[in-house]
């Protein structure tokens, strides 16, 4: 009798601990998986037009600033300015507004854009002292204005390499991909084992913001399409990219897992396009006769669906205008896609389009 109650303890511990491991293994299984699995999350563009607000290829103050208050209210669901923003944001926040000047004031991210987006803020009660205009180089920041906007509005403009990068931060390539340094770059000089592997962060990021609001401009990119959101985050907060400008299947891995860094892309609360005007030749020079003027402003918590339409925008300029077809490599989207940084299908984004009727 005791034998056979031996037995039968011995087989209800077995199923128990057979259901047990069955259990373990299906929640790590998923979990690996679910990491795995790429962004499914519909995502949501606002794109705000006025086709007042570019006269001459310059911005009206006035009316970009309308185009940024209804964009931003309309992406997060509220009806009261200030409310959007501090759901945004926090007072405490130190915010960095992402910019990319190379091009100019013309071509790049145009200040009027970055103004309005800055007096959202300080509505909100961010104290100006917490907003910094930032790029790659405080040189391009000047000659697109942002050094004097900074100036105007009380709060602070700096680049990347002057403010230096973090030891203790850096982004690292599975694949060894060694640079050719420059000036400017963190191991610049160095000789010792190990120098170009890595890519350091700038310290504007590890150490004096806590959000991001990235602002690309609407500019053609050869290889990837366009300069966009991904690209612009990513190159701009660090340093060492010659390695991986020159090459298209570098780039495409590299900007998304530079942007997927926690410092970087946990940051973004929101990004926003610049498609007052599209540059759809050019590359990053200014060439306003490759141009067309959308008068439009694109608000997303998503920035490669925002960059896929920025693709799509580029390509329909180029038609408009008879001008040759490029095809680009969209490895980068998805890459960006699998590493669960945005969506990669048109079809899968979901546009709310306001149009805002111009002045009589």
């Amino acid at each position: 009798m005791k034998s056979e109650q031996t037995k039968l303890k011995w087989r209800a511990a077995a199923r128990i601990g057979f259901s047990f491991f069955i259990f373990h293994f299906s929640l790590i299984w998923f979990s690996v998986h679910a990491a795995d699995a790429p962004f499914s999350r519909p995502a949501q563009v606002v794109s705000v037009e006025n086709p007042a607000a570019i006269s001459d290829f310059q911005p009206n103050a006035a009316v970009v600033q309308n185009m940024v208050d209804q964009g931003v209210t309309a992406l997060v669901g509220k009806t009261n300015l200030v409310a959007a923003w501090q759901s945004l944001v926090a007072t405490q926040d130190v915010v960095g507004i992402k910019v990319f000047s190379g091009p100019g004031m013309l071509s790049g991210t145009r200040p009027a854009v970055v103004a309005a987006v800055i007096h959202g803020l300080l509505a909100a009660g961010l104290p100006p002292a917490h907003i910094v205009i930032w790029d790659k180089h405080d040189y391009d920041l000047r000659d697109a204005g942002y050094f004097d906007l900074a100036t105007q509005l009380d709060v602070r403009a700096a680049g990347s390499a002057e403010a230096g990068y973090d030891p203790t931060n850096f982004y690292l390539p599975d694949t060894v991909v060694i640079g050719s340094l420059i000036w400017g770059d963190s191991e610049f000089g160095k000789t010792n084992e190990g120098v170009g592997r890595k890519s350091f962060v700038t310290k504007i990021v590890s150490r004096q913001i806590t959000k991001i609001i990235n602002i690309a401009p609407l500019i053609n990119d050869e290889d990837i399409g366009v300069c966009g959101q991904l690209y612009s985050l990513a190159l701009g907060s660090v340093d060492n990219t010659r390695r991986f400008e020159a090459d298209p299947d570098r780039i495409a891995v590299a900007v998304p897992e530079i942007y997927a860094l926690s410092l970087l892309g946990d940051r973004v609360v929101l990004n926003i396009t610049d498609a007052l005007i599209g540059q759809y030749e050019g590359g990053t020079r200014s060439l306003l006769h490759y141009s067309a003027v959308p008068g439009q402003l694109w608000f997303s918590h998503d920035p490669v669906a925002l960059d896929l339409l920025a693709i799509q925008e580029l390509a329909r300029e180029r038609r408009a205008a008879g001008a040759p077809q490029v095809k680009p490599k969209l490895d980068i989207y998805a890459n960006a896609n699998l590493l669960q940084l945005g969506e990669n299908k048109l079809e899968k984004i979901r546009v709310e389009k306001i149009s805002q009727a111009a002045p009589p």
